[in-house]
């Protein structure tokens, strides 16, 4: 049988409401920074909800000539910005790979729904007449941003997208590690972008009862676990990692941030929004990560939590967590850093493995802030690491993420050592 390849990280990168590359997303994140505010994409004056966690001073020429920006929907914009910084942290230049060998799995939730939202209102102006822009349909399908990652930097490998709702991401990743274990491939650029704070992306989970509408506390919005707490805060943006076999990294004689030991993806089969009640598909997730892994439960030191800040989402998954880790729950450092950047949805599970390994490189826990008010429904015994950042010998973390549609995904990963 084939032993399987060990899979590294070997590059960062991230655009995010709290930090617009890697150093200033940690520094966001150990300094329990919110990125939420009033929107300012549009007019949100007759919304429900009237706050999200845009980037912050974002502009687009800054990053793309006027063309080329026409030509890409933010999600993909923010794709691109992202993967530029962990192809250049990973020191990827054109001389050091086969192209072949260089595959992209992305991931989004929802992709290019501005472009889509804007060529059907300018359908419905134009007097319904069937004149759209050329560039519609590559601004608009989910593909698109992992399309233009090859195209840009020439990878030939394998190259698709997962579309798992808020667990596209972690699927991305979870993919891109089976590739580079089997031995198909050294390298794959794996992440996920979004940009869905539009009108529609606004309008559409403010009609399911999903979002927050503490509108005179935007701030102070995403509360995950606190008795209070009243839905998740929209968020935008992207986070890239470039992984790597680890036979290959120690051939370049690049530097690693975490490797990748583990991984557990599971369905709740039970409802389009909701989790199950009682964690049931999120336990198996973990449990199967851990056995992945080929660690026991007290190996676990952190949990980066998928904590959106949902009544039922949040209980749910500390069922989970106390069902698959037993006694040892109580002895985990955990935190849910959705409560400073807000939810990016299909680009969660990239971001927040991001700060799971920059909690295990720097040692530090980042904080779950907005907490004011404890809920009965978590044992007191349970450390959400609320307002404050902690120091924590860190060997092991995991980081969980789920969909919409009942998709579970945790990822385990492993300080690295010289």
């Amino acid at each position: 049988m084939q032993k399987l390849k060990r899979v590294v990280v070997t590059g960062l990168g991230a655009i995010t409401p709290i930090g617009s590359n890697i150093s200033a997303y940690w520094q966001g994140l150990f300094q329990g920074v919110s990125g939420a505010g009033p929107i300012t994409h549009f007019d949100a004056a007759q919304h429900q909800t009237r706050f999200a966690c845009e980037l912050q001073n974002y502009h687009v020429d800054d990053y793309f000539e006027r063309k080329e920006a026409k030509r890409l929907d933010p999600c993909t914009q923010y794709t691109l910005i992202a993967c530029d910084e962990a192809i250049q942290d990973a020191g990827l230049t054109r001389n050091v790979f086969n192209p072949a060998r260089l595959g992209v799995v992305w991931g989004t939730g929802i992709g290019g729904l501005k472009s889509l939202q804007e060529e059907i209102v300018r359908f419905i102006k134009g007097g319904m007449v069937p004149q759209f822009s050329p560039f519609l349909i590559p601004k608009m399908i989910a593909n698109m941003p992992g399309a233009y990652i090859a195209i840009k930097y020439g990878f030939r490998g394998p190259n698709f997208t997962t579309v798992a709702s808020c667990a596209s991401a972690a699927n991305a990743l979870i993919d891109a590690v089976h590739f580079i274990q089997l031995g198909a491939v050294d390298i794959v650029i794996s992440g996920g972008g979004e940009a869905a704070i539009t009108e529609v992306g606004i309008g559409g989970f403010n009609a399911i009862k999903a979002l927050s509408e503490r509108n005179d506390e935007p701030k102070t919005a995403s509360r995950p676990f606190d008795k209070h707490r009243d839905g998740f805060v929209l968020g935008e943006g992207a986070g890239a990692l470039v992984l790597e076999s680890c036979e290959h990294a120690r051939d370049r004689g690049v530097p690693i941030y975490a490797e990748l030991i583990g991984a557990g993806i599971t369905s709740d089969a039970y409802h389009i929004t909701a989790s199950h009640p009682e964690g049931a598909g999120a336990r198996v997730a973990i449990q199967q990560a851990l056995q992945n892994a080929g660690i026991q439960p007290q190996a676990v030191d952190y949990i980066n939590l998928h904590g959106t800040s949902t009544l039922l989402g949040d209980c749910s998954e500390i069922k989970a967590i106390e069902q698959a880790f037993g006694p040892h729950a109580y002895k985990l450092a955990m935190s849910a850093t959705k409560s400073m950047t807000g939810h990016l949805l299909g680009a969660a599970g990239a971001i927040e493995a991001i700060a799971t390994i920059l909690a295990l490189r720097h040692q530090l826990i980042p904080p779950t802030i907005n907490h004011f008010t404890a809920d009965e429904a978590f044992d007191e015994r349970l450390n959400f690491t609320f307002n404050q950042a902690q120091p924590k010998p860190l060997n092991i973390a995991m980081s969980n993420t789920f969909g919409f549609g009942g998709h579970n995904t945790t990822i385990v990963l492993k300080r690295w050592e010289d």
